[in-house]
């Protein structure tokens, strides 16, 4: 009964135009956060009046029609042709009404388009299934992956309510973060197959594609968290790749870039110091379970027939070498993980996988060894 109510309480707010996005059961757009997002909602419900309008008009007349002129009152249908009088007035006032929507559309779409006098730029590439930033006016680079809660809780047979977990599905391990009050141009491609990057409260989504550039921007006047989603059907996990958006001012910001670069140099100095097997293996478990488990399952078993198992693996329990060079260049569904993974956690995933989830070879390979082999890819790479 409540959700009914809702639901007609939706319904009413929505024909006054009304409706809110944070409402439940909202039928309406949602206003967003930005100019652009706001412009294309007033563009929404304008067209959506027209509509009423017209609607209202055509069905009148025809009910009206239908119920005044019927035959139990004694009318006979008329018996006439064309009338160009007619013909000429509802060609005219359809034409204006579409020209009278064509101008406020028009100019939504090239304001969405228009990516010139930003003021910064990210990039943002899509994998099955993370998003990978990179700001490039400042050298930040990060990937961005479905958070360990969420990540636990929708394993099968995990025990867990996702009721319990705070933003299920919609939170991430490393969001992206933006100044307020800047004009951010965003460009948009693809690792793989093709995604869709989606927040509403932007008022808007592009497709990033294998091989090609989309564009879009944003500007947030106001500090906030927004979220969102892959809407393109990209795999088994498309469910799971949420995205983030972190909106601070400008002084909150720039502590935040400062912070990155700090944490950065920090990470690239652990990769030269020596780790133990314990070490390694207790960070690996946390890597593993972030970027491994969706394929290869919680336990190492895979999925019989499309991915394979960790556990008793001939590859895993095999040369070293050879399984870091499969992780590093990926093969078939197995994507390159040389160019998401830091040298730490890179070494700490190897490791785990042959010292856990049922494997005990006892070896380990060190974050150095792994720097040296992502550093001779990524040159190998820029010479091509």
């Amino acid at each position: 009964m409540k959700k009914t109510k809702q639901l007609f309480a939706g319904l009413i707010l929505m024909a006054l135009g009304l409706g809110s996005a944070q409402a439940d059961y909202t039928l309406n757009l949602m206003k967003g956060v930005t100019k652009v997002s706001n412009d294309i909602y007033d563009l929404h419900m304008l067209i959506l009046w027209i509509c009423v309008f017209i609607g209202i008009g055509v069905f009148g007349t025809m009910f009206y029609s239908i119920y005044h002129h019927r035959k139990s009152k004694g009318h006979k249908a008329e018996q006439f042709h064309e009338n160009t009088t007619v013909e000429i007035i509802w060609t005219i006032i359809p034409t204006l009404i579409l020209i009278g929507m064509a101008i406020p559309a028009t100019k939504a779409m090239i304001e969405l388009d228009d990516v010139q006098d930003s003021e910064m730029s990210i990039k943002v590439t899509g994998h099955q299934w993370k998003w990978e930033y990179e700001y490039l006016d400042n050298g930040i680079h990060f990937f961005s992956s479905l958070d360990e809660a969420s990540n636990k809780a929708r394993q099968l047979n995990s025990g867990i309510d996702p009721r319990s977990v705070p933003h299920y599905l919609l939170n991430v391990d490393k969001p992206l973060v933006i100044p307020t009050k800047k004009k951010i141009r965003f460009v948009f491609t693809s690792a793989d197959v093709i995604h869709s990057w989606w927040v509403p409260d932007l008022g808007w989504k592009k497709d990033t594609n294998p091989g090609f550039i989309n564009e879009s921007w944003t500007s947030v006047d106001e500090p906030g968290t927004y979220r969102g989603q892959c809407t393109e059907l990209c795999g088994k996990d498309h469910g799971f790749m949420p995205i983030v958006v972190i909106a601070m001012d400008e002084p909150d910001y720039d502590a935040w870039v400062e912070k990155q670069k700090t944490l950065a140099v920090a990470e690239a100095s652990t990769a030269d110091k020596e780790w133990s097997t314990e070490e390694l293996v207790a960070k690996g478990k946390s890597i593993y379970d972030t970027s491994c488990s969706s394929c290869h399952m919680a336990d190492g078993a895979g999925l019989p027939g499309t991915f394979p198992a960790i556990t008793a693996s001939p590859v895993v329990t095999g040369d070293i070498n050879a399984q870091v060079k499969l992780i590093l260049d990926g093969k078939g569904m197995m994507p390159a993980f040389g160019k998401m993974l830091s040298a730490v956690d890179f070494a700490a995933v190897v490791t785990y996988t042959r010292n856990g989830l049922g494997n005990s070879v006892g070896d380990s390979i060190q974050p150095s060894v792994i720097q040296a082999l992502q550093s001779a890819t990524s040159a190998a790479d820029k010479n091509e």
